[in-house]
């Protein structure tokens, strides 16, 4: 069942996923070789509970074993997604994604950025900005009137072209009350299928790209997923509200590419 939002719906879920915006800004200021991911999460989960909302992520169910033990998921290198934030230090030449949600107000957020941990090879600079630019060329499609098809399309013909795994298994979502809610959003497809895209729809579109093979498999802590060519993968998503006929983007990287400006 697809729940399209109100105007005080969408309101709602502007507040959240800024929130996870602003977070996602905090963790930008201190990813550096030496920093490991649990300061990264400490840091996160203090910042979003100080600003009234809950990490969702933290005690999310688990179908293949124990909940979510953490606020962000930490994804480095290889990992596609939901990695669990350790004790290892984070080196130079490193990629990590982090993916973050905030339930505030009985609404949540949701947004993933892939960080470079100083500097790294023109390959992986190559393969994350790919992955950026085909969430934003995705977020282009989403047009009333539209289907989820030309969505996953749009992700999956830009970044097959530079030769990029388009990981099939993980999924973006709707999103509201529930961090996952219906339809699903593949980074895959073709034009002109699924869903029809209305006002009120408020969805999640998160490319997961691999720079080898898109191929999968889940690691000994039953959360992490791994590239089985152990090749780096990056993850950028924002959340999106179908609001006036077009996609309004209710997350944000703003603070977190200002925060990149600085340091380059």
């Amino acid at each position: 069942m697809i729940y399209l939002k109100t105007e005080d719906e969408i309101n709602l879920l502007r507040n959240a996923n800024q929130l996870v915006g602003q977070t996602l800004t905090e963790v930008a200021k201190i990813v550096k070789p030496g920093v490991t991911t649990r300061m990264l999460d400490t840091l996160a989960e203090q910042f979003i509970r100080d600003h009234g909302a809950v990490p969702t992520f933290k005690g999310f169910p688990n179908p293949y074993g124990s909940p979510f033990p953490a606020s962000l998921c930490t994804s480095v290198n290889g990992v596609v997604v939901h990695g669990i934030p350790n004790d290892e230090p984070l080196k130079e030449g490193d990629i990590v994604s982090v993916d973050c949600g905030t339930l505030l107000d009985g609404f949540n957020g949701d947004s993933c950025y892939t960080f470079c941990v100083g500097e790294v090879s023109e390959e992986i600079k190559q393969l994350l900005r790919v992955t950026k630019e085909s969430l934003y060329k995705a977020i282009d499609q989403a047009i009333v009137g539209r289907r989820i098809g030309d969505i996953s399309y749009a992700v999956q013909s830009h970044c097959e072209q530079y030769g990029y795994g388009v990981v099939k298994e993980f999924v973006g979502h709707g999103i509201g009350r529930e961090m996952h809610e219906d339809p699903q959003v593949p980074n895959y497809g073709r034009q002109g299928t699924g869903k029809q895209l209305k006002n009120g729809l408020c969805i999640a579109i998160e490319p997961m790209i691999t720079l080898g093979s898109p191929e999968i498999q889940l690691m000994e802590d039953r959360w992490s997923v791994i590239t089985r060519d152990r090749k780096p993968a990056a993850h950028f998503e924002h959340t999106i509200a179908i609001h006036h006929g077009k996609a309004e983007i209710l997350s944000s990287f703003e603070g977190i590419e200002e925060v990149e400006r600085q340091n380059n």
